[in-house]
């Protein structure tokens, strides 16, 4: 119970300073900062017209699978077919989520989707770079590169991507303690 406390906390804590990432940067973004995340991989879009032939999605069949996780009143386990690959782990980490944005004054969030494009590394996947609203208005604005993959009739965030933003904040698997000498 004290770890799962934990770690509503650490993630409501990682997400409001992710959220306050105001005046990062030399010049005036309206937008507010653009976060970069180590952990996830540049993807290769396509600037070519090899692009698949279908239409990109509109912004908003992205957007809705976002505030669907972002959700608090909506159980994780209701949330697993808008993760590509999804466990009940997710189900977890999207409950914790939710939680940690009501918890925190940043929920409702609201999600925006601008320049949008297929991915080469895969077909049916479109990365998208998306700028996270909180409701609390002291709180800035924020952009998160996300990818989006098209399975069984509806979009879902991609693994990669899911695997970044439901476990920020999380506890790392600790370290063994060394026995000490006799």
């Amino acid at each position: 119970m004290h770890r799962t406390t934990r770690a509503v906390i650490l993630s409501a804590v990682a997400i409001a300073a992710a959220l306050g990432l105001g005046g990062c940067s030399d010049g005036e973004d309206v937008n507010g900062p653009e976060l970069s995340l180590r952990t996830l991989p540049p993807t290769t879009v396509s600037t070519e017209a090899a692009a698949p032939t279908a239409p990109l999605p509109p912004p908003t069949a992205l957007t809705d699978v976002l505030s669907r996780i972002a959700d608090a009143g909506v159980p994780g386990t209701d949330k697993l077919n808008l993760v590509e690959s999804a466990t009940s782990d997710d189900a977890a980490a999207m409950d914790k989520f939710g939680r940690a944005l009501a918890e925190s004054g940043y929920a409702p969030v609201t999600f925006e989707a601008k320049d949008l494009r297929w991915a080469l590394d895969g077909p049916g996947k479109v990365s998208a770079s998306v700028t996270i609203k909180p409701a609390n208005a002291s709180a800035d604005d924020f952009r998160f590169p996300m990818e989006f993959n098209f399975a069984n009739d509806t979009w879902q965030l991609t693994r990669r991507t899911a695997d970044v933003l439901l476990h920020i904040g999380e506890d790392p698997v600790p370290a063994p303690t060394p026995t000490p000498p006799p």
